[in-house]
């Protein structure tokens, strides 16, 4: 498997356990208010980049080339749907918005420990 297909298969993994954690970390430790901003936000960002990952994968098999417009527009139809559900998360105070914020931050999260552990894997196979 080369380090492309490892680094998606780790992100993709340790989104949804991320996720998890935190959820239940925020169920545990914190108010009603900030577990769920903690919860949809994870939700949300994690769902966009499955959608995102699906979206791309199809467009670029061989038997498919999508247009990159279409690509686009979906792109913005999830940016617009997600703003939007944001928007009244937080105008119905249904979510403590730094608890969003926070959830929102489980791809990043992910993706910066998926370059950690790449980067630990290539400096110590370098060492040997």
């Amino acid at each position: 498997m080369n380090i492309q297909q490892r680094l998606l298969t780790f992100v993709t993994r340790s989104n949804w356990v991320l996720l998890v954690s935190v959820s239940l970390l925020g169920l545990l430790a914190t108010s009603p208010p900030f577990a769920r901003g903690l919860i949809f936000g994870g939700l949300i960002v994690t769902v966009n980049f499955h959608l995102l990952a699906k979206t791309l994968k199809k467009a670029l098999h061989p038997q498919h080339l999508t247009s990159p417009n279409v690509i686009l527009v979906k792109y913005y139809i999830r940016f617009i749907i997600s703003g939007v559900i944001i928007f009244f998360l937080i105008r119905q105070q249904v979510v403590n918005p730094i608890g969003l914020f926070i959830g929102l931050s489980v791809v990043v999260a992910s993706i910066t420990l998926a370059t950690m552990v790449e980067l630990k894997k290539l400096i110590f196979k370098e060492a040997v």
